[in-house]
């Protein structure tokens, strides 16, 4: 809540308690904690009475305040009667019906028509209209709840949003709208006189008399501090005033029949692939740059953006969090706030002095009635977000505190089936003994500690703070290591359970699922690692098709090769080491190493056929296959493709006969045999089809584009590229991506769209392992100023389509230096040599290029195509003998 929320003023005229408090502190000259020391109270509670917080104070504690003050006479008669609720001043007959009233349209002699408004104004709330509309529209409702409970953690904004819901209802509550803040230590008498005395009766019976059935909204503020006072007195007063409504705030529901519990949840963070450009539209980023302009004049800058993003997904969107943070800025950028405190979050604190921060709603100590010196120290010094979540982890039982501790492993959402592996009993490992984990969600959500977000099942997540503070606690009891072993062992089985669907119809759900697991995919890997190398190796194992289908493919095949070289692995089961040798095989694949990892896919596929493992043998001769062509053994290559295919027949095996068909058209292409080329693809397309495997479908449409290509049809190979781009985008995959992007940048340039075709050597040379800036168009850059330098994969791709632009052009000589650079790029395809050997013998009448050009065709089995010879019509005749 901001400053100006204070709950005492009193628009009938009268001095009420803050004010006689405060006056009299001051003229004796006493600090808040000289007045507490001297009286023998909690500072808090001198602080609260002067702030109209405790609205009906014990009698003890105002006379000892009476006492440290020496009042007497007159003045200590008026203390006291102010402490009651008399007023120091007699008042008029009727104000006492109007004292809080926040607005209406009250017609009665006691109720004008115009009360003054005793709540504290609404404040501008970011990110909270949802909740003001659905909360209004609650109260409003004629068959709508009679009592709502706004719940969460401390410094969630419950308090802000009560006060701006209590002001958007005022029209429908003629009677009024009152408020009442519950004190530390209230019993039921001091919370029901409160209650009656802020509507403006002392009894209940005249509270019956004067509303007469008018709707009237109580609010209650912080009733976490009198839990059971406060259900005793809402349950009197909902029994005897069919009209009253209430709107409580609290870190748990008051826990009456007919209560509705309305979790307040942080404010919407921007993940972690959000733009930079659009991050003010997260009610989070809106938040924080907004206080930070309270303390700076300049706005984040660009450079500060990642910062800013971090930031707030580290303070989990809780808006005191955010508030503590961007106060610092006033010293250090959000660079160094990042570098500073990320880690550290817990220990954001609030002033000492709480007239500096009055929105902090801090915690109560363990008892309130507790006045000694070290109580009186407690409270006298800055309060944490740790102190915050620490209160609200005490309201839960021994078991649910455990549970928590169990469930704060997870770094993103998870699922309740995730939620029932991780807290399944230890002796019970594989979880066969169902224990149902819904009570113990539906307890965390009523005291807002944990977040449910969106429709699918990964939609459970403890608030950052909660989580940090209950690994915080583990750590502490000695359990962290076993829960992140038990962790570890729970994301191993769902990786294992899902992999099965990267093959098939529902390959795009589950590489979604992984990407939402992504961040306890990585904790559970980097910990299992050290702890329990073969949890890890079976984890690893299986992550092989999303780390290539999400460009992961170099760490991929680290953690592989660093698991099976790990001694405690070396007695693993034979058919596992198989899966995770053939795994850094295909990845080795994904970026130009496939010629180290020859002798490890051999070694994987003699282990599948000796076990007799027909997928396993499947999987191990395609990869294989794909290795063999990396490194110019394309005879061998199109031998696994067709005992491939032999297997996939023999064993029924539809989608790897589409496997096996895919493999076969490069075959084709690469001996010149288009046509057959051709009907291999479209089996491959009924196939994949047949087999629900949309991803092949895709890798048939990128080939038939290549297909069109060489034949000269480039619009058609153009559009066929495009929508398997789009495809593949929807898909991941982007190696396969980049590859087609390149078959479209060739179809381009040969066409002659030398606009279009330059944007796609923008985005590939932008996909390098070195982005290099956009080239313009003009003047073309020659291949020996670093073009070649910025190692991406399809280097020699763009060399080729640089070539072929410049040949468009007339531009021979440069042409030559492109498709020079083409033909000597390591790694290239050997197709896409022959091609650009093609290129630059056309561009140059070399007739010593026409000797290597026979030479690259003669090892790698490889044909020329009728318009390649055509090409070459005339440079072949004047050397006096064919091409090959």
């Amino acid at each position: 809540m901001t400053p100006d929320h204070d709950w005492s003023r009193s628009p009938a005229g009268r001095t009420t308690l803050p004010e006689l408090l405060r006056g009299h502190r001051r003229a004796a000259g006493l600090t808040q904690a000289e007045l507490a020391s001297r009286a023998g109270v909690g500072v808090r509670t001198v602080r609260d009475l002067e702030r109209g917080r405790s609205i009906r104070p014990q009698r003890t504690t105002v006379e000892l305040l009476a006492g440290a003050l020496a009042l007497t006479g007159t003045s200590r008669a008026a203390f006291l009667a102010a402490a009651r609720g008399a007023g120091a001043e007699p008042a008029s007959p009727d104000a006492t019906s109007t004292t809080f009233a926040v607005g209406g349209n009250a017609t009665s002699a006691a109720a004008p028509a115009d009360p003054s408004v005793a709540l504290p104004p609404p404040v501008a709330l970011i990110g909270r209209e949802r909740d003001l509309t659905e909360l209004a529209g609650m109260l409003n409702a004629e068959r709508g709840p009679r009592l709502v409970s706004l719940v969460g953690l401390a410094g969630v904004g419950k308090t802000a949003l009560a006060t701006s819901v209590a002001h958007r209802v005022a029209a429908a509550h003629p009677a009024g709208v009152a408020g009442v803040l519950v004190g530390e230590g209230a019993d039921g008498p001091d919370v029901l006189a409160a209650s009656m005395s802020m509507l403006g009766v002392a009894r209940l019976s005249e509270l019956v008399a004067l509303l007469a059935g008018r709707p009237t909204l109580l609010v209650m503020d912080a009733v976490e501090r009198a839990p059971g006072p406060v259900a005793a007195t809402v349950h009197r007063l909902l029994g005897a005033l069919p009209s009253l409504r209430v709107l409580v705030t609290g870190r748990h529901p008051v826990g009456l029949p007919g209560e509705r519990v309305w979790p307040v949840a942080p404010l919407d963070v921007p993940p972690a692939e959000a733009e930079h450009s659009g991050l003010e539209s997260w009610p989070a980023v809106a938040l924080f740059t907004a206080r930070l302009a309270q303390v700076r004049r300049e706005p984040p800058t660009p450079a500060e953006l990642p910062a800013l993003a971090a930031l707030v997904r580290r303070l989990g969107g809780l808006p005191l969090a955010i508030e503590l943070m961007a106060a610092r800025g006033r010293l250090l950028d959000l660079t160094e706030l990042l570098d500073r405190y990320g880690d550290r979050v817990l220990d954001l604190a609030t002033p000492a002095d709480a007239s500096a921060h009055p929105a902090w709603d801090a915690p109560e100590p363990l008892s309130s009635r507790t006045s000694g010196p070290d109580t009186r120290a407690a409270v006298s010094v800055a309060v944490t977000l740790r102190d915050a979540v620490a209160f609200s982890y005490r309201l839960l039982a021994s078991d649910e505190q455990a549970a928590l501790r169990q469930l704060a492993v997870f770094g993103n959402r998870w699922s309740v089936e995730l939620a029932e592996e991780m807290l399944a009993d230890e002796a019970d490992r594989d979880g066969t003994v169902a224990i149902d984990p819904v009570p113990l969600l539906d307890r965390f959500v009523e005291l807002g500690l944990l977040s449910v977000r969106g429709t699918g099942s990964f939609r459970f997540r403890l608030l950052d703070a909660v989580r940090d503070y209950a690994v915080e606690q583990a750590a502490g009891a000695g359990e962290l290591t076993c829960i992140r072993r038990r962790h570890a062992e729970v994301i191993a089985r769902l990786v294992a359970r899902t992999a099965t669907d990267l093959i098939g119809p529902r390959l795009p759900d589950a590489v979604h699922r992984l990407d939402e697991m992504s961040s306890d995919i990585s904790s559970s890997l980097a910990h299992a690692a050290t702890d329990d190398p073969l949890t890890a190796l079976r984890l690893a194992a299986c992550l092989t098709r999303w780390w290539r289908f999400r460009g992961r493919d170099v760490v991929g095949r680290q953690w592989l090769r660093r698991l099976l070289a790990d001694p405690r692995t070396a007695d693993a089961d034979p058919l596992l080491r198989a899966w995770a040798a053939l795994g850094v095989a295909r990845l080795a694949a994904e970026h130009g190493a496939g010629a180290e990892e020859l002798s490890t896919a051999r070694a994987a596929l003699d282990t599948f056929r000796q076990a007799g493992d027909v997928t396993g043998e499947l999987e191990a001769r395609n990869v294989l296959g794909t290795l063999l062509i990396s490194v110019g053994l394309q005879d061998e290559a199109r031998e696994q493709a067709e005992a491939l295919l032999r297997l996939a027949a023999r064993n029924g095996r539809t989608r790897d006969l589409a496997v096996a068909q895919n493999s076969l058209a490069w075959h084709e292409i690469r001996v010149g045999d288009l046509a057959a080329a051709r009907r291999r693809l479209a089996a491959v397309d009924r196939l994949a089809a047949e087999s629900g495997e949309q991803r092949l479908r895709v890798l048939g449409w990128a080939n038939r584009a290549e297909v069109a290509r060489l034949e000269g049809w480039y619009a058609d190979a153009i559009d066929r590229g495009r929508r398997a781009i789009a495809a593949l985008s929807e898909l991941g995959d982007p190696g396969r991506r980049r590859r087609v992007l390149g078959t479209v940048g060739l179809a381009l340039a040969q066409d002659g769209r030398a606009a279009e075709a330059t944007e796609v050597l923008t985005e590939l040379r932008a996909g390098g392992v070195e982005a290099l800036p956009a080239r313009p168009t003009v003047p073309r850059q020659r291949p020996d100023d670093a073009a070649l330098a910025w190692g991406g994969p399809e280097a020699g791709l763009c060399a080729l389509i640089e070539g072929n632009l410049a040949l468009h052009r007339g531009d021979r000589e440069l042409a030559a230096e492109w498709f020079a650079a083409a033909a000597d790029h390591a790694g290239q395809d050997r197709r896409d040599v022959v091609e650009a050997l093609v290129g630059l013998a056309a561009s140059t009448a070399d007739p010593s290029v026409l000797d290597r050009l026979d030479r690259v065709c003669a090892e790698g089995g490889i044909r020329l195509l009728p318009q390649e010879s055509g090409l070459l019509y005339a440079l072949i005749a004047a050397r006096g003998g064919p091409a090959q």
